[in-house]
């Protein structure tokens, strides 16, 4: 028990040192000597762990992208009905965007990355697309309940919902200034349910 754990905090000291260099230069510039360095390990150690800087930068990716899906699926059960469902969503990937900042970056960067700027054989969009599928099933269930407009497919619905959120978290990285929290996922998700049309009042009755 001591060593695996031994083993398993050298090989977070690794991941944590790379993460580093990845977010601050990229994984063309950054080195393996860079990442061993900082991490205060040797180069035998990093390759017990990992085969080369490309499964290190795999490993980082896969990792945003299992925690995002946990966070989610958590989110989601804690929702009663669609609209607290998707503000627990944002609320949960917006935290969670605060904590991980460098690693979402890289998870973002790697979907419009130029060739040369990430591993080659780089997999990671088939956990995109069960992330995504997480979300798509909300808005399906949502429609066979008769709680959304059906002249929007779920596909259609989940897309702009996706993307909407994402956009966010994307502006922020750029405007740190706009605070993303739990007031705001409300905010999207009400204008995304809703609309920005002006709503015609109800005529009172007498």
């Amino acid at each position: 028990m001591v060593q695996a754990t031994a083993t398993s905090k050298t090989r977070r000291q690794i991941l944590r040192a790379a993460l580093k260099h990845f977010a601050n230069a990229g994984y063309a510039a950054t080195s393996i000597q860079q990442i061993v360095g900082d991490a205060k390990v040797s180069k035998p150690a990093l390759y017990y762990h990992f085969h080369d800087k490309a499964a290190l930068f795999e490993a980082l990716v896969n990792e945003a992208h299992d925690e995002r899906f946990q966070i989610v699926q958590q989110a989601i059960a804690r929702g009663k009905g669609l609209r607290a469902q998707l503000i627990e969503v944002l609320a949960a990937l917006f935290g969670y965007f605060y904590k991980n900042r460098d690693l979402t970056r890289i998870a973002f960067a790697t979907a419009f990355a130029a060739p040369g700027e990430v591993p080659p054989k780089l997999r990671y969009l088939d956990k995109c697309q069960r992330n995504f599928e997480v979300v798509h099933s909300l808005f399906k269930q949502a429609l066979e309940r008769g709680e959304l407009d059906s002249h929007f497919s779920s596909l259609e619905l989940a897309y702009g919902f996706y993307g909407h959120g994402n956009f966010y978290v994307v502006s922020h990285l750029m405007m740190p200034d706009c605070r993303l929290d739990r007031r705001a996922a409300g905010r999207i998700v009400d204008l995304f349910l809703t609309g920005a049309g002006a709503k015609k009042l109800k005529k009172q009755k007498n």
